[in-house]
């Protein structure tokens, strides 16, 4: 599966003006369940991940990948993105605070690895960071992704 293939249109939203962790995972996790890729108690299964296993979501500066396992109510593979107007901490030592929110629905351990990786790739990446923080509504957030990725094919 391809990062086009499993990041939804429907499912992007920038500049939300949420002020809590939970606030964020809920907007995330509602634009999942609006996709029809999880169930309703997929958001609380996210919202119980963190409280289980604490801010390991952030896993770059400013950049939290929210998920919960499959079992939690995934229909199929997804994800989501929110990007904040305002940065929130999510608790961890070293890249809080979080302006870039995805939310990952994955319905095995592997079918996501590969648009994972390139997720990760394009995050390396300055210009596609700018990119994602710079566009202020959700319009021009989905052409400029939509725009870089298939410039990358």
């Amino acid at each position: 599966m391809k990062l086009d293939e499993l990041l939804i249109p429907d499912a992007i939203q920038a500049k939300l003006d949420l002020s809590t962790i939970d606030q964020t995972i809920q907007k995330a996790g509602e634009l999942l369940v609006a996709a029809g890729a999880v169930e309703q108690r997929y958001i609380q299964g996210m919202k119980n991940t963190l409280k289980m296993v604490g801010p390991y979501f952030v896993i770059a500066p400013g950049i939290a990948l929210l998920h919960a396992r499959p079992e939690d109510g995934v229909i199929k593979s997804s994800l989501a993105l929110v990007t904040l107007k305002r940065p929130i901490p999510f608790g961890h030592s070293t890249n809080d605070p979080v302006d870039l929110v995805f939310a990952l629905a994955a319905t095995d351990k592997n079918s996501h690895v590969e648009a994972l990786a390139e997720l990760a790739g394009y995050l390396s990446e300055e210009e596609f960071l700018q990119l994602l923080r710079g566009s202020g509504d959700t319009s021009s957030l989905k052409e400029s992704i939509h725009f870089y990725i298939g410039k990358r094919k």
